[in-house]
């Protein structure tokens, strides 16, 4: 079958191979606008950006108008509901039209834009700095930001600066491969890259063409020094545009510094904080405690680690839930309690006549005795001791293996006289008949006790909200 596949790869191609056949004539674009912005001054290449913006609103005018039309309707008064819900929708309609013609229009200057970010990149690697006529953007960053320098009416900005307690000098410039990689990046494709090819340069691409737009890109990266890295290494390349350049990272959550991250054109950050982020916003009660934005452009790092390893650990964020103040914990107690303590005086003489028949050489009823006392608390001091003399765990082990075989199939003989079994190696516990009964002795619902595992407590005693001082007493009631 490999053989077969092989045959048909030689004839007709890979998907790899039919990728980059249909990316190269784009790649040609790029280079050819590429080597005609080398003539232009450092202040005609930084206007190309200004250019691209009016092209993309251009582009987009005539839609951008009805939304403002139709918003102006809403506003009436006196409309009607259902008018409005009409009117809602019409601008739904031209919202998605906008984004369809942006991405048709992204599209037609991708390799002039391409160009600009390479040729950039050239010019930080061939100089020590660079003289632009400066702008408010430039004397605004100057203050805070020390590879940029004014100098009347000039900026100056240097091709070194800090990155994460670093000093980098840019030396990089985008190769055909990165080319590939940010035209795969912008059609929201994975592109797979092996180390030392030029991941995070390829990224800076598309990152610079969806960020024209003012809708704002994210990139989301695995940790937070990835993302404070990447923000200030990536960072000077963007700002010598004139875009502006953030890391939630960085701030708070639910800050004002954090809202006007998201509202930068390039906001860089960690997957879990991107996520706590959207969960905090759809547990909001007013607008304008929102941080986030509308969603437009994203680029993940690491997607295999972020949307497949990291997202094994679900995000989890709790708010006020109904009857939130009723706490069934001390309800139900006492019963938990009980429970426990009958096991742990049934076990007391479970040991006591496992060490008994041991000792009188029945070591079939002893083994059942020593072993029905492990699975009741093997955390029991005296168990533990008990262990530890000579041969006694290897009785215990003998006899395990016993009942084990053929699936368990004997180990209810042994279980039958506990309330509850632990299992530490799936760290859960079963409730028995016994235990059961003595449960629900004041209750009429059998299945109204469910103990499902140590981690998560004793039971599902609490429906609501138990705090984690409740769930500890309660665990510890049956560990002890």
């Amino acid at each position: 079958m490999a053989g077969f596949v092989n045959i048909l790869s030689k004839l007709f191609g890979s998907k790899y191979d039919k990728d980059v056949k249909k990316i190269t004539p784009i790649v040609e674009k790029i280079n050819k606008e590429y080597e005609n912005l080398s003539a232009l001054t450092n202040d005609e290449l930084r206007q190309k950006t200004i250019t691209f913006k009016k092209q993309i609103n251009d582009f987009i005018t005539t839609e951008k108008n009805q939304i403002q039309v139709l918003k102006e309707k809403t506003a009436i008064k006196d409309t009607p509901t259902e008018e409005k819900e009409k009117l809602y929708k019409e601008i739904d309609d031209v919202e998605k039209e906008i984004l369809k013609k942006t991405e048709e229009i992204l599209n037609i200057i991708l390799p002039t834009a391409f160009a600009v970010v390479k040729e950039t990149a050239k010019r930080f690697t061939e100089n020590e700095s660079i003289e632009v006529t400066a702008s408010d953007n430039d004397k605004e960053l100057a203050t805070t930001k020390d590879f940029i320098t004014i100098d009347g009416n000039k900026a100056i900005y240097k091709t070194t600066w800090d990155a994460a307690g670093t000093e980098i000098k840019w030396e990089m410039i985008h190769y055909d491969v990165q080319l590939i990689g940010g035209v795969v990046l912008h059609e929201g494709k994975i592109a797979e890259m092996q180390t030392g090819e030029g991941k995070t340069l390829s990224s800076t691409l598309p990152i610079y063409l969806n960020a024209l737009t003012g809708l704002g890109v994210h990139l989301v990266t695995v940790n937070d020094y990835l993302a404070k890295r990447d923000a200030q290494w990536m960072g000077p390349l963007f700002q010598f545009h004139g875009m502006s350049v953030d890391c939630i990272d960085n701030h708070q959550p639910n800050s004002n510094e954090r809202r006007n991250a998201y509202l930068a054109d390039i906001t860089y950050g960690t997957n879990n904080e991107f996520g706590f982020d959207y969960l905090r916003d759809n547990m909001a009660k007013r607008p304008e405690d929102l941080v986030q934005r509308k969603l437009h452009y994203t680029i993940v790092d690491e997607v295999d680690s972020v949307l497949i390893d990291d997202a094994r650990t679900p995000l989890i964020i709790s708010g006020p839930t109904p009857q939130g103040d009723k706490h069934e914990y001390n309800e139900y107690k006492h019963k938990v309690e009980q429970l426990a303590n009958a096991q742990r005086k049934f076990i007391t003489t479970v040991i006591s006549n496992a060490k008994k028949l041991l000792k009188e050489g029945s070591t079939e009823e002893g083994g059942v005795n020593l072993l029905r006392a492990y699975r009741g608390l093997p955390r029991n001091k005296a168990l533990i001791k008990f262990l530890s003399e000579d041969g006694v765990r290897a009785q215990l082990q003998k006899t395990e293996n016993f009942y084990m075989q053929d699936q368990n199939k004997e180990m209810h003989k042994v279980d039958a006289e506990l309330y509850f079994v632990i299992d530490e190696k799936s760290n859960s516990i079963e409730l028995t008949e016994k235990g059961l009964e003595l449960m629900t002795s004041s209750t009429e619902n059998k299945d109204f006790f469910v103990l499902p595992d140590v981690g998560a407590s004793i039971a599902n005693i609490d429906k609501s909200e138990q705090t984690n001082q409740e769930k500890a007493q309660a665990k510890d009631e049956v560990l002890r």
